[in-house]
């Protein structure tokens, strides 16, 4: 009430608003300039600094999406390398295993080619020749026998002569074609071998020309990947992002068999290192189990980086190769020293699971109670076989973790460009609301003193006519 009376001006509380309208209007009216130019100035400062975070985030983009581009070309050309290493490899170990006897094998063939043709053409061998003699014989035969007895006896000798001679030849030369083929029939063995062989060896080529293919194709990739096209480009962009969602989901699924072993391992490790001891929050067995199971995944880690089949660790990969073996050798060992570690917790729990039903049957007062079954070595042993097996399973971690480690590189690229370009796309759009805002603002003023306006819009228009009165009657004059 008495902060109510200091603002009345007369005892009229109605009189006294108008008054203070009146007077704010005109305090208002004479500050319109100054205040105009402080809204269109303050509204302008807004304007021009969110324009300019617009152009930085604009300019941030450009340059991560070109560090992006640089290094995803550089993972593509290095995941290409490998890809085509990988191929000559196995272009070089396909020659070495498969033709390496390709040399003695073209000896053999010719061999035996070169054997069959002679055996084929000894077994086309046309009969021989009738001897000179025969034509002697001819020409006695052809003298006249006039009806000599001694002549007809001579000739029919000699025809008898000839006719066994021919016969013995024929038989002979039959049995010398017989031996040949019986002996080209026994080579048919040899030749179906030779067909197989060759059949073997043209797979084989076969089989080279479709690596060889890969290699032109990986080439064709990596020249590219160097020359740095979009093509090359929008090509591992799609790999990156596909290989980011596929090791995700299997990191996830190897997620879920760690649980798995954790709750598998977690209560006879309580049995081991007590139940009741705490760290923070944490019990100590569960720490235990975790830092098990943790260290199955390291040593697998290690033994796969020994093998070279990932490459998250340059240093393993640049040792000696039999220092390397002997590390890999090692990783296995503690590797399998755990595995055999949780199948003995596993079997444990299950001791552990048997005196609990047994004590709560005694707490009934079932004394009577038997829990001992034919089939309880099913899940003793299917608990044993996952407590061995699931270490080992979890070694393959190290596959799509790489993969995903490389990826998400990209991913977090593409992901922060495309928050850059949003938050310039907001701030460019936040600054115009204050530029064409601070307009608003202006008219809003004008519009709360639109009474001291209109008095002199009507002022000016009346002078304006007054002047124009007098210029024309001047004109007249």
């Amino acid at each position: 009430m008495v902060f109510s009376d200091l603002f009345m001006i007369v005892p009229n509380p109605f009189l006294s608003g108008v008054l203070w309208f009146v007077t704010i209007t005109v305090l208002l009216y004479f500050a319109r300039v100054p205040a105009h130019r402080a809204i269109l100035a303050i509204t302008r400062v807004l304007h021009f600094a969110l324009r300019l975070g617009a152009n930085a985030a604009i300019r941030t983009e450009n340059r991560l999406e070109l560090r992006n581009r640089e290094v995803l070309l550089a993972a593509g050309r290095e995941a290409t390398e490998r890809r085509v290493e990988r191929e000559f490899d196995r272009i070089d170990a396909a020659v070495r295993k498969d033709l390496a006897e390709f040399p003695a094998l073209h000896r053999t063939l010719s061999e035996k080619t070169t054997q069959m043709e002679e055996d084929h053409q000894s077994s086309t061998e046309v009969p021989p020749t009738p001897p000179g003699w025969v034509k002697a014989v001819d020409a006695v035969a052809a003298i006249p026998a006039k009806g000599d007895p001694m002549v007809g006896e001579i000739l029919e000798g000699i025809h008898g002569s000839l006719v066994n001679a021919h016969k013995t030849a024929i038989d002979e030369y039959r049995k010398s074609t017989q031996e040949r083929h019986a002996h080209l029939k026994k080579m048919l063995p040899e030749w179906r071998k030779l067909d197989q062989t060759l059949g073997a060896v043209d797979k084989k080529i076969h089989s080279l020309l479709q690596r060889t293919q890969a290699v032109d194709r990986h080439m064709d990739n990596y020249e590219e990947i160097t020359r740095g096209t979009d093509r090359a480009v929008r090509m591992l962009s799609s790999s990156s992002m596909i290989q980011f969602f596929i090791a995700g989901l299997v990191l996830a699924v190897a997620v879920g068999g760690a649980v798995i072993n954790f709750h598998l391992i977690a209560r006879p490790m309580a049995e081991m290192v007590g139940g009741t001891a705490f760290v923070g929050s944490f019990k100590i067995s569960e720490i235990a189990a975790l830092v098990i199971i943790l260290v199955e995944i390291s040593m697998g880690l290690f033994l796969m980086e020994s093998l070279r089949v990932t490459q998250l660790f340059p240093v393993i990969g640049s040792l000696p190769d039999k220092i390397r073996m002997w590390m890999g050798r090692f990783a296995f060992f503690f590797l399998f020293a755990l595995a055999s570690v949780e199948a003995g917790l596993a079997y444990m729990r299950e001791i552990l699971m048997q005196d609990e039903l047994a004590t709560s049957a005694l707490l009934r007062g079932d004394g009577n109670a038997s829990f001992e079954s034919l089939f309880l070595w099913i899940t003793t042993s299917a608990q044993m076989g996952m407590g061995f097996i699931l270490p080992f399973a979890l070694v393959f971690v190290a596959i799509p973790l790489e993969n995903f480690i490389h990826s998400l590189r990209t991913v977090l690229g593409f992901c922060l460009a495309a928050f850059l370009r949003g938050l310039a796309m907001a701030l460019r759009l936040i600054g115009n609301v204050f530029r064409y805002g601070g307009h608003m603002l202006v008219n809003v003023y004008d519009l709360l003193i639109f009474a001291p306006l209109w008095i002199e819009a009507q002022l000016t228009n009346g002078s304006r006519g007054n002047a124009s009165k007098l210029a024309t009657m001047k004109e007249t004059s």
